[in-house]
């Protein structure tokens, strides 16, 4: 068996020295691979112009970035400027001065108008001097996705900005409303043998007014009216109601007649003057001579009375929305309030939520006001509303309790 005759030392040089290009020849594909994708995965590219011989040199993606035909070749350096929309123009010429006379790096931003679309473009330049040569060398980069997300940002925090600022004047008028209809709203009020606790949490929890509405007074006669009312709606226009069917029931209960007349009366007014609106109420007067509480109810939930640790809702009397029709009468009821007795009115922003049956609330309601304590009445109060749910974000809630004394 005879073997191949081992190679001569320049035969392992010629062999080493192909195998290096084949090696190198294979880098150098990889490597232009990997940086034709890292141009697209920037939308940049690079481009070189040779002050000298006037030759231009440019990746592919420069071309793909100007919207320009390969074949046509790099656009000169000369002419560059003419490719800039005109308001930009400037700001590219004295970039090209400055790296060109100067010789001083720097970059600029400005459009282009590529297929009918306007992009934005940066370019950062500078000037390489080799072997007595000089050639502009630089990168330019498509970044017109990232203006058009600013612009989208920018104008997403000036559209914020004025909800804020018309949120800040709502809450503002909303504020002066609260404090001109309602004066002192949610502090204790102290009564004819009674003292009262209120609660009033516009939907949200925002602050200010909504539609529900409450009143705690004492007639010429010595009886107290004590009434609590939901007008449908939300906003100004719910609060512009309310305040209108406030006054109106604070007129009329001077007249010292019974809450089921006043009921009547209200509604007649409803009717007339108050278009496409309803509301709900409870209007009662607390005689505290007799203890006795006379009162009518408008499609609204019936008042709780907490006695010796048990709680109750008093049997409704006969009574429909306000604004809904005129041929069901409004009846009266009544009881006798022993001392120490509490009485809890509400509305219905207190018991209804919409992911639970109304009649799960009023239970819930029933267990918290079996707690409440005459000398525990502002943060009992505060307990019952976590009890049942907490404010709702969807309804206003307006929540009274009323403590008999002796």
């Amino acid at each position: 068996m005879t073997g191949s005759a081992p190679l001569t030392a320049a035969e392992m040089v010629q062999r080493l020295r192909g195998e290096l290009d084949e090696h190198m020849a294979v880098e150098q594909q990889h490597l232009s691979a990997r940086l034709a994708h890292a141009e697209r995965l920037g939308d940049l590219g690079w481009a070189e112009w040779n002050l000298h011989s006037g030759e231009s040199t440019w990746s592919d993606h420069a071309y793909a970035i100007f919207g320009r035909d390969p074949g046509e070749g790099p656009i000169h350096l000369r002419d560059l400027v003419g490719h800039v929309e005109p308001p930009d123009r400037a700001v590219l010429d004295r970039l090209l001065r400055s790296v060109v006379d100067l010789a001083k790096p720097g970059q600029a931003e400005f459009r282009i108008r590529r297929e009918g679309e306007v992009r934005n473009l940066r370019a950062a330049l500078d000037l390489v001097v080799t072997g007595g040569r000089s050639a502009v060398h630089g990168v330019i980069q498509d970044i017109t996705g990232r203006r058009r997300a600013e612009r989208i940002m920018s104008e997403s925090r000036r559209q914020l900005l004025e909800v804020r600022e018309r949120a800040a004047e709502e809450r503002e008028v909303s504020v002066t409303l609260r404090e001109a209809i309602m004066p002192g709203l949610g502090s204790a009020v102290d009564l004819p043998r009674a003292r009262m606790e209120v609660r009033y949490i516009p939907a949200g929890m925002k602050d200010g007014l909504g539609g529900d509405w409450y009143e705690a007074a004492t007639l010429p006669d010595g009886r107290v009216l004590l009434t609590v009312g939901d007008v449908s709606g939300h906003g100004l226009p719910a609060i512009a109601q309310m305040t209108r069917l406030r006054h109106a029931l604070g007129g009329l209960a001077m007249t010292g007649e019974s809450p089921d007349r006043l009921l009547t009366w209200l509604n007649e007014l409803m009717m007339h003057r108050f278009e496409e609106t309803t509301a709900t109420a409870v209007v009662g007067h607390l005689d505290p001579a007799t203890g006795v509480f006379t009162w009518g109810q408008a499609g609204h939930p019936a008042p709780i009375l907490i006695r010796d640790g048990a709680a109750a809702h008093l049997e409704p009397p006969a009574g429909v929305l306000l604004g809904a029709t005129r041929s069901v009468p409004y009846e009266p009821a009544s009881v006798r309030l022993l001392e120490g007795d509490l009485l809890l009115l509400f509305t219905d922003g207190l018991v209804e939520r919409r992911d639970r049956d109304i009649d799960e609330g009023l239970a819930l309601t029933l267990k918290a006001a079996a707690g409440l304590e005459w000398g525990d009445l502002r943060a009992g109060l505060d307990r019952l509303i976590r009890s049942v749910g907490g404010p709702n974000p969807e309804d206003d809630t307006c929540v009274l309790v009323i403590g008999v004394r002796g």
